[in-house]
């Protein structure tokens, strides 16, 4: 059996049939997008992860106030929230002070670190113990856009069994 034509080899050839050689010749969009990382961007963003994992500093240093953060999914606390503060004090916090103070939730492993423009996603599994012993793991996929070095707006995407479980599970310290 012979393998399918890729669809790149189709764009292209319905491009040349089109508009002419000229425009098959054009970089991909794909390509051009990725040239214009702002590389600062994904430096302070994979800074924020490596200062998280080492518990040098909180994540948060990386969110400007103004931030807009959504979960999506079916979460106990999928929703948008309008400031940085609002996503602390209703998710980060509790989130917190369900984990045990000696071992925390922290990255354990950044698999990714893509940067397209403006935008930043980071692909990461994080660990920590649960106030009850128990251990929590997820594996997160933040999609961010950044101005001047900050997060200005944030979609996590994450296990939300695993987290739901955690939430329902263990009550925050006080």
């Amino acid at each position: 059996m012979k393998p399918h034509h890729h669809l790149g080899s189709a764009i292209v050839f319905s491009m040349v049939v089109i508009a002419g050689p000229a425009a098959a010749s054009a970089a991909p969009p794909s390509q051009t997008a990725r040239a214009a990382c702002v590389e600062t961007d994904r430096a302070a963003v994979a800074a924020a992860f490596d200062a998280w994992q080492r518990g040098t500093a909180p994540i948060t240093d990386v969110f400007a106030p103004e931030m807009t953060w959504r979960i999506e999914g079916q979460t106990l606390v999928s929703q948008e929230f309008g400031s940085r503060q609002e996503f602390i004090d209703k998710v980060l916090a509790p989130f917190g002070a369900r984990m045990s103070t000696t071992e925390p939730f922290r990255p354990v492993r950044v698999q990714a670190v893509i940067c397209d423009g403006n935008d930043v996603v980071v692909l990461w599994d994080g660990r920590g113990t649960a106030n009850d012993g128990k251990p929590y793991e997820n594996t997160y996929a933040w999609f961010l856009k950044m101005k001047d070095g900050k997060v200005v707006d944030g979609t996590a995407m994450f296990d939300s069994i695993a987290f739901n479980d955690l939430w329902n599970r263990v009550q925050p310290r006080e």
